[in-house]
Formats: C-alpha cells, sequence, structure tokens
C-alpha cells in the first residue's frame, strides 16, 4: 500500500497515523532488551481476540499499569494489585490475561537465570535465516505458517508454566521483535530492517 506520503509500506499499515509509526520505526526491527521484549509478549497475549491496533492504542496505558513492564515489579504483584487492573479502563480487563501476566513475569526469573537474560532465550528461537523465503507478497505472507521456531518457543513456555503464549501470539512476536523480516518486498521499510539485522549482535546464553 502506497500512502498519501508516497512511501510503499505492507497493507496492514493502513492509513492510522500510529499504525503507520510502529510500522516504519518498531515492526521486525530486532531488539534484545528484557523489558520491551516481555511488553511485547505480554501486550500479544493481551491481544488474544482483538486488533493489534486496539492494542497499539492503549500501550501507554498498559505501561502506566504493569509498572513499565519491569518484569520484577511485575512478578511481585499481588491480589490487590489484580484488583487494580481489572478496574482499569485504560487497559484490557481480563483476568485470565492480567494473571497470566503476572505469573509469566514471575516465571521469566527462573528462565533468565536460566539463560542469562530473556533475550537470550527468545533469540534461540530464531529461525535459520537460509529457510526464510527472500521474496515476501501478501499472498505468501498470507499463506505461511507460523515459523517452526514459534511452535518449539511456544511448547517450551507452556512446560514452563507460561500462559497465553501459543505458536500465533509468539509468531507475532518474533515478527515484531526482528526474529523474523516479514515486512513484503515492495515494502520500502524492508531493506532498513534487513540492515537492521545485519548489525545486530545477537544475545547468548551466557
Amino acid at each position: 500500500m502506497v500512502g498519501e506520503d508516497g512511501i510503499a509500506r505492507c497493507w496492514w499499515a493502513g492509513s492510522d497515523p500510529l499504525y503507520r509509526g510502529y510500522h516504519d520505526r518498531e515492526w521486525g526491527r530486532p531488539v534484545a532488551d528484557d523489558a520491551r521484549l516481555f511488553e511485547k509478549l505480554t501486550l500479544e497475549g493481551f491481544q488474544s481476540g482483538l486488533s493489534w491496533l486496539t492494542i497499539l492504542r492503549k500501550r501507554e496505558n498498559f505501561r502506566r499499569a504493569f509498572a513499565g513492564f519491569d518484569i520484577g515489579a511485575i512478578a511481585a504483584f499481588g491480589p490487590q494489585d489484580v484488583e487494580r487492573l481489572l478496574g482499569d479502563a485504560g487497559i484490557v480487563r481480563n483476568r485470565a490475561k492480567i494473571e497470566a501476566a503476572i505469573g509469566n513475569a514471575r516465571r521469566c526469573g527462573d528462565l533468565s537465570a536460566e539463560f542469562g537474560s530473556l533475550a537470550a532465550y527468545a533469540w534461540s528461537f530464531e529461525p535459520d535465516p537460509a529457510t526464510r523465503l527472500v521474496s515476501l507478497d501478501w499472498d505468501t505472507l498470507r499463506r505461511l505458517s507460523p515459523a517452526p521456531g514459534a511452535a518449539g518457543m511456544s511448547r517450551d513456555l507452556r512446560r514452563r508454566g507460561w500462559a497465553f503464549v501459543g505458536p500465533t501470539t509468539v509468531y507475532s512476536f518474533m515478527q515484531a521483535m526482528g526474529l523474523v523480516d516479514d515486512h513484503v518486498s515492495a515494502c520500502t521499510v524492508r531493506a532498513e530492517v534487513e540492515r537492521d539485522r545485519e548489525s545486530f549482535r545477537r544475545p547468548r546464553r551466557l
């Protein structure tokens, strides 16, 4: 889709300025910061049954409500925090998702202790670039199944007791955090993302 600014973008970016900005500056660019990774994985869980634009519009409210997605702070949340969050009209008020976010934060401590960081864990599931298509168009991307790494990461997280981390949720997380580049070939941003991925230093397990 070519916007009124003359920039060709992936079709899903649409005409909403917030969505276009997210597409241009964030989606697909590699991330190694644990708080941002946990934020995205959590918000993908909250998105279940909703659109990402709905969550994106509430993201600042989520950040305020969830202590800036400080994993340790969320892990310390108790019953009063659950009730506080259920009363917060600025976020998605779903008890199961709220309790999952807190439970996942608590389990993240053990995962980080084992791997050194959430980033090292997540990037260990990056698909082999040789298995990825060089050229993507809308029809091809629409037919693609989640990468095997997403299914593997989903299984492993659920084995560790994490919730709301199904394969589709994890794959969306991987797309957004740069573990795969699913910008279509005609998208202006794709070349920038590829350069970012080439220069990105992958976090390693300690």
